[in-house]
């Protein structure tokens, strides 16, 4: 039984793919700052959110 909806598998891809996204958009131009790029990480946050089990 899971006591946590960190041991979910579904989870713990969707946070490396975060994670990822993160690091990929940490390059982007200084310019896409407030752009593009804030618009991708609060696309990609929801994604690990999401998943979780409501209780």
């Amino acid at each position: 039984m899971l006591k946590n909806y960190k041991e979910l598998k579904v989870w713990q891809k969707a946070y490396e793919l975060c994670l990822e996204i993160y690091r990929i958009t940490a390059k982007f131009p200084k310019e896409e700052r407030y752009g593009l790029t804030s618009q991708i990480r609060r696309s990609v946050v929801s994604i690990p959110s999401n998943t979780c089990p409501v209780k």
